[in-house]
């Protein structure tokens, strides 16, 4: 048996800092949006308020319809991919999938510029449109811009939930309902998407969530009536007195809430077992001549489409001039070279903040992981909750909580509040990361055998030197993957940090790409910056994908020894 006293000790300290960094915080929020901002007293006026003001009835109805949409446009590009490349022989199945996959790679609002640029009202699209067929589409106006860009960016979530859904589908299912003459579209509409909902809730709740909570991608639209842009501009203009920020944060954490245990509810009580190991898979078909020229079809024009905002932003960082024009005038190194001078500070703070969060969600996420799996205190799920109940919180709303919280705690020597010294954004990193490292840890120490450790015992060695010598080091692939997990994502992160800086010498990259494309002058460097981004977060998904297979190799190979 472990050392209990200090697996207690251990758990009770890692609790009283999520405790403090992540609860006390929303509940600052929530306890300032029920407040009388003169009295302090209790009251629902702030709400009242809220629901009697125009732009923010507009704002509410906005980020819902904006969300709705969103997830309707990101299944219209999904279900097709998922479909075509699990129910039939397709060449070129796997490369798909994975083109499928880039767009998660890009922070949607690094892209947001770019795609005004290729479907805006004088962008690449429209003015060929123009001058062609004489007419254009309203693409990128107004919500239509923020739909668009999140619906291309956040599709992913649903493609890969959704097909490994229609991989585990019982194949005896499927081949009954034929015998009883159901086929085609019948077929997939009563019988093989309904067995697939599973995958398609949690992509489409997780889709939902995103849209409803984005910061980024509504700002560089300039679309600030929705919720969040709404937040960020009440607290940024009028200052953390104001209620109207708090209520908006409640409404957001509300719904984020609220869309994962509706979907929660739609699962309840439904049987989706299948009863064949593995669920044998949709009965794959050959694609007749005319079938197979359709389905490429489909194919390239929706990764035509999902790869616009990567082709959009490489011109974009090459380009010198790009207005009024289907493609840049010229083409040049400049822009990176402008990049490299005036944002050297926003891509070292970011390898020192990132690396820092990353390291400290690494720390935790392996006591957390084996308190959970390896011992039986008492709350120890609650932990677990905990931990993972970052991912419910809004950025925008986290950076409001640590405002309100710290920006009276004075930080001994540094002569700030924490709220304005540069570790705050660290803070904020960590915790809105760490449920990405908890789960590569939990995966990771669930494969290391408990024998192991009884063997290591039983030769005298003592429960600390188990996990030091044994568990972590065969741990090492899932921590380096959630490490860096945590790094690439915390590195592009912006709805939390950029409510936290506290001066441009302390911004992150994020925030730096933010201020280059506030001005036409600086899109060049800003999508210089935002292809760093997108290198930053590519190396690091490509790095974590080569740790996971190579440790299921590795595993393979012992198995078979």
């Amino acid at each position: 048996m472990p050392n209990l006293s200090g697996m207690h000790l251990v758990a009770a300290f890692i609790a009283l800092l999520l405790i403090g960094l992540l609860l006390v915080p929303v509940a600052q929020v929530m306890i300032v949006a029920f407040q009388n901002p003169a009295t302090g007293a209790a009251t629902l006026n702030n709400f009242v308020d809220f629901f009697r003001s125009a732009l923010f009835r507009e704002s509410f109805w906005n980020s819902f319809y904006v969300s709705v949409v969103s997830v309707v446009v990101a299944t219209a590009i999904a279900l097709p991919l998922a479909y075509i490349t699990t129910r039939f022989h397709f060449a070129g199945s796997a490369l798909i999938q994975s083109l499928g996959f880039i767009p998660l790679i890009m922070p949607p609002f690094v892209g947001a510029v770019a795609m005004q640029l290729i479907f805006g009202r004088n962008g690449t699209v429209n003015l060929l449109l123009r001058e062609h067929l004489g007419f254009d589409l309203p693409f990128m106006e107004g919500l239509n811009g923020v739909i668009l860009v999140q619906s291309i960016h956040y599709f992913p979530f649903i493609l890969i939930n959704l097909s490994a859904s229609l991989r585990n589908i019982d194949r005896s299912m499927e081949e009954a309902a034929q015998n009883l003459g159901s086929h085609g579209m019948r077929l997939f509409r009563r019988i093989v998407f309904p067995l697939a909902m599973p995958g398609y809730i949690a992509g489409a709740a997780l889709v939902f969530i995103k849209v409803f909570d984005d910061l980024g991608t509504p700002l560089l639209l300039d679309v600030n009536n929705m919720l969040a842009p709404q937040a960020y501009l009440r607290i940024s203009s009028i200052g953390i007195s104001d209620p109207m920020g708090y209520v908006i944060s409640v409404i957001l954490v509300v719904f984020s809430v609220l869309s994962l245990w509706i979907s929660f509810l739609f699962m309840r009580g439904r049987d989706y077992a299948t009863v064949q190991k593995g669920g044998g898979g949709m009965a794959r078909r050959e694609l007749g001549p005319a079938e197979k020229v359709l389905a490429y079809a489909v194919v390239i024009f929706i990764l035509l489409l999902v790869l616009t905002p990567h082709v959009g932003l490489m011109l974009l960082s090459f380009g010198t001039i790009w207005s009024f024009a289907p493609l840049p005038d010229g083409y040049t190194l400049q822009n990176y070279v402008a990049m490299w001078e005036g944002s050297r500070i926003f891509i070292m703070n970011t390898l020192l903040y990132a690396g820092i969060a990353a390291t400290a969600d690494v720390i935790p996420g392996v006591a957390i992981a084996y308190i959970v799996l390896r011992t039986r205190i008492f709350g120890r799920h609650g932990l677990d909750y905990l931990a993972t109940a970052a991912l419910a919180v809004p950025g925008v709303v986290l950076g409001i909580g640590y405002l309100r919280t710290f920006h009276s705690l004075d930080v001994p020597f540094v002569g700030k509040p924490l709220a304005s010294w540069w570790v705050v954004i660290v803070l904020a990193l960590t915790i809105r990361r760490l449920p990405y490292a908890l789960r590569a840890c939990m995966a990771a120490l669930q494969q290391v055998s408990l024998a192991l450790e009884e063997a290591a015992e039983s030769l005298g060695a003592t429960r600390r030197r188990t996990i030091h010598k044994i568990v972590v080091p065969l741990m090492k692939g899932g921590l380096l993957a959630g490490f860096i997990t945590s790094f690439a994502t915390a590195a592009v992160e912006l709805s939390a940090t950029i409510m936290l800086v506290g001066s441009s010498r302390d911004a992150p990259l994020s925030y730096g790409i933010y201020l280059f494309m506030q001005t036409p002058s600086g899109r060049g460097a800003g999508a210089a910056l935002g292809m760093v981004a997108v290198v930053l977060v590519a190396i690091g998904t490509v790095i974590t994908q080569f740790v996971i297979e190579r440790d299921k190799k590795t595993r393979a190979s012992g198995d078979q020894r």
